[in-house]
């Protein structure tokens, strides 16, 4: 079985962190990409742009509908994702 973790962030703090700031928290997450693989549970892991970037796509009666978006109102949005597989039942035990 697999499950998605995943991440969420306060885009307007992210813009206001420094660089060395961000090196930081990338290199955090790329440590724990790397500590999953290593007990052999990783699959995939991505970070995703920003909100602003973002597209909504509807098909309605064979026709694509495009807008821009999404207009969540909330600050937190999401910001990537890890994928990992569940231990076997014989490594549970």
């Amino acid at each position: 079985m697999k499950y998605m973790l995943l991440v969420h962030h306060d885009e307007q703090v992210i813009r206001d962190l420094g660089e060395s700031e961000l090196q930081k928290l990338r290199g955090e997450s790329v440590q724990l990409a790397n500590e999953i693989d290593a007990i052999g549970r990783y699959v995939d892991a991505a970070p995703l742009q920003a909100a602003a970037s973002a597209a909504c796509i509807r098909v309605r009666e064979g026709r694509r509908l495009v807008t821009d978006g999404p207009f969540a109102e909330t600050r937190e949005q999401l910001g990537g994702y890890f994928l990992v597989r569940r231990a076997s039942k014989k490594l549970l035990k």
